[in-house]
C-alpha cells in the first residue's frame, strides 16, 4: 500500500509538472483578489494574537474530538480511561490557565499593559 500510495504521488507531481504551462503572463502572476487589483502594497501586518488564538482554537478543538471518542469507548475503558483522560484534561487546562495568564486571550490592550506595569508576569531564570 505504500508503493502505491507514494507511486500515485510520484505520478500525480510528474503529470502536473508535464502538463503545466511554462509561459507565465503577467496576468497570471498579479494577485487575483475578487477581480480587484491592489493599487498600493499593503502596510498593515496581521498581528500574531490571531495565529495564537488559531492555535488555540485547534488544540482545544482537537480535546474536544478525544472527549467525545473516550465517551463512546466509556464501558470498554474502565478506571484506567477515567484516569487517562484526567491527566489529558489537566494539561489542557493547564495549558489554558498558561495562555490566560499571559494573556494571549486578552484583546483589551489597555488592560494588558496594567498587567506589565504590575510586574505581574516575572521570568523565571
Amino acid at each position: 500500500m505504500l508503493i502505491v500510495a507514494l507511486g500515485f504521488a510520484l505520478a500525480s507531481l510528474g503529470v502536473s509538472y508535464l502538463l503545466s504551462p511554462k509561459n507565465a503572463t503577467a496576468e497570471k502572476l498579479a494577485p487575483y483578489e475578487c477581480g480587484i487589483f491592489p493599487e498600493t502594497e499593503t502596510s498593515q501586518r496581521f498581528p500574531v494574537k490571531f495565529y495564537m488564538v488559531a492555535m488555540l482554537y485547534i488544540v482545544f478543538d482537537i480535546e474536544i474530538i478525544f472527549l467525545f471518542a473516550w465517551a463512546t469507548s466509556f464501558n470498554n475503558l474502565g478506571w484506567y480511561g477515567i484516569l487517562a483522560i484526567s491527566i489529558f484534561t489537566f494539561f489542557v487546562l493547564e495549558t489554558l490557565y498558561y495562555v490566560w495568564k499571559k494573556g494571549v486571550l486578552d484583546w483589551n490592550l489597555p488592560r494588558r499593559e496594567r498587567y506589565f506595569e504590575k510586574n505581574v508576569f516575572k521570568e523565571v531564570a
